[in-house]
């Protein structure tokens, strides 16, 4: 339930607190006053979007705190859910910066608004005067019946099994598709893998190629120079190398005389064998370089074959035609076990639904055979509340199957003896949507193990006696559940367990909305002023007091 509940610079609100009774809370106050600003700021703690034009004072930062008593309502687990720490004393909050932006915390740990809203759900109900509208809702009436039947394990399986179902399906189509398009590029895609896999491509091979085309191609010339050069280095008339040895000797005999010489000899010793090693390599360049015609032609042909292939497939080198290759090879690969494929995407496809049909009828069977039982109880509270010559009739026919189900619900209501049953939303006044929802809220009160359920006006469009029978339902809602109702009537009023008051104070520069839970005089007051006006009679104040007393007897 919720324990206690702080406002702070929210609308209207400079800073608010309350903290509800565990029972029957009752909010009263005149139009305008701030009530519909405390729903307001509750509705951020359920995740609803939040606005910087909602803070009182846009200099200052909106904080909305909730803290909320879990201890005997096993939520547990949907706080595991979305991996959260669980404590019976749960504090929910959200803020609001003067930037706008906005955060959520539960139990200190920074939430998405999702999460927010699934947590949320779990904690408050809210019903106000458009969730009576909503009644007329289809969507609204299956849950209805789903709440009342404790639906929620199997809807959850069949969901899972829907969009399995949903996933498979839509793998089948998406392969069928692919099966089109690949047969149709089939001959070309392999004509391009066969011109490739002709080719026979080496990795590296157009760099070796492209040199020894160089060679070829200019053989005569490099045969030439290497063959001067050689005879620079090693002409025994006028050799570099001959030169050098007769250096060496001439050097060694001065180092004879002085010894500091010989590292120059040293040097030039050095330099002569290096020098006799690259006359050796140029004689044998010299005798790899050949003269041939008919390789030159087949070198050539090759890169030509290489150039005109990464032409064709706008890449740059022959690993990325090796990769188009391999790639290819896939695709056509893919082709060839298409039949294969398609007949296991189909299967898997035809297995899901198979399940699906299955726990779809599960879920279909289970609503049927409540809904005579929530006719009866609606029927017979809707008499209580003054409406004793109801019909109600809960139509379900078969439908494609969505992601709730096969069943598409429809709540066929009169309020009149001999009118034939038509859909709520075509026959329904007002003041039967409050009654109606009024009913269908106490019945799936202890359904539902929500710690707290908030009433906005649920009375719209009743009065007198049956006002006071809804006041009674609430409190008996209220042994299991804390409920707060916000109320214009005084017979409602009369029957909480405890009674706030919200009112403008218009005292500073700015108004601003304040609550305050009244005294038992107080409440007598407030309730004689909602029966006979702003100056109650001495009678009209008895009479409030003994509405207090009776209710709460």
């Amino acid at each position: 339930m919720l324990s206690n509940l702080l406002i702070k610079n929210y609308a209207l609100i400079k800073q608010l607190e309350m903290s509800p009774d565990p029972g029957l809370n009752i909010i009263t106050g005149e139009t305008g006053a701030g009530k519909s600003i405390m729903l307001g700021a509750i509705g951020l703690l359920l995740g609803n979007r939040a606005d910087v034009k909602s803070l009182y004072d846009s200099s200052e930062k909106c904080v909305i705190e909730g803290s909320f008593n879990l201890s005997g309502y096993d939520l547990a687990p949907n706080f595991e859910d979305e991996n959260l720490d669980y404590a019976d004393e749960c504090i929910v909050r959200r803020e609001i910066s003067v930037a706008g932006k906005s955060r959520a915390f539960i139990n200190d740990t920074p939430v998405n608004l999702d999460a927010l809203k699934r947590i949320g759900s779990q904690l408050l109900d809210i019903h106000s005067q458009h969730d009576s509208v909503m009644l007329g809702n289809n969507e609204f009436q299956l849950q209805v019946v789903d709440s009342f039947a404790d639906n929620a394990p199997l809807l959850k399986a069949y969901q899972k099994d829907f969009s399995a179902h949903r996933e498979a399906a839509k793998a089948f189509e998406n392969l069928q598709q692919e099966a089109v398009r690949l047969r149709k590029e089939f001959d070309y895609d392999q004509f391009m893998f066969q011109e490739l896999d002709n080719a026979k491509l080496e990795a590296g091979e157009q760099e070796k190629l492209e040199q020894e085309l160089n060679i070829l191609e200019n053989a005569v010339e490099i045969r030439e120079k290497l063959q001067l050069a050689h005879v620079l280095l090693d002409n025994p008339e006028t050799s570099v190398l001959e030169l050098l040895k007769n250096t060496v000797n001439t050097l060694g005999q001065a180092a004879r005389l002085v010894p500091v010489y010989d590292s120059i000899r040293a040097r030039v010793q050095s330099a002569l064998i290096e020098l006799r090693d690259v006359a050796d390599e140029i004689d044998q360049a010299n005798g790899s370089v050949e003269v041939d015609q008919s390789r030159t032609e087949i070198v050539q042909e090759r890169l030509d074959l290489i150039y005109t292939l990464l032409k064709k497939h706008q890449v740059t080198d022959v690993s990325q035609l090796l990769s188009i290759e391999e790639a290819l090879q896939r695709k056509l690969s893919i082709v060839l076990n298409l039949d294969e494929d398609l007949l296991k995407a189909e299967k898997v496809a035809a297995q899901a639904r198979e399940k699906l049909i299955k726990s779809a009828n599960v879920l279909s069977e289970k609503r049927r055979k409540v809904t005579k039982a929530i006719e009866s109880l609606i029927l017979e509270r809707l008499s209580e509340l003054g409406i004793p010559n109801a019909s109600l009739s809960i139509q379900i026919t078969e439908t494609a199957p969505t992601f709730n189900g096969i069943d598409s619900v429809a709540f066929l209501f009169s309020g009149n003896k001999g009118i034939v049953p038509q859909e709520l939303k075509q026959v329904a006044s007002g003041g039967e949507f409050s009654r109606l929802m009024m009913v269908i809220k106490y019945i799936l009160a202890d359904k539902r193990k929500l710690p707290t359920i908030i009433f906005d006006e649920i009375d719209t469009g009743v009065s007198g006696e049956i006002a006071r029978k809804m006041g009674k339902m609430m409190l008996n809602m209220a042994h299991n559940h804390q409920i707060i109702a916000i109320t214009h009537l005084h017979q409602i009023a009369s029957s909480g367990n405890a009674h706030y008051f919200v009112y403008k104070d218009h005292s500073s520069d700015k108004t601003v909305s304040k609550v305050k839970k009244l005294s038992v005089d107080e409440r007598v007051m407030e309730i004689a002023q909602m029966i006979g006006g702003h100056n109650p009679s001495e009678s009209v104040l008895l009479n409030a007091r003994e509405m207090i007393l009776k209710e709460q007897a």
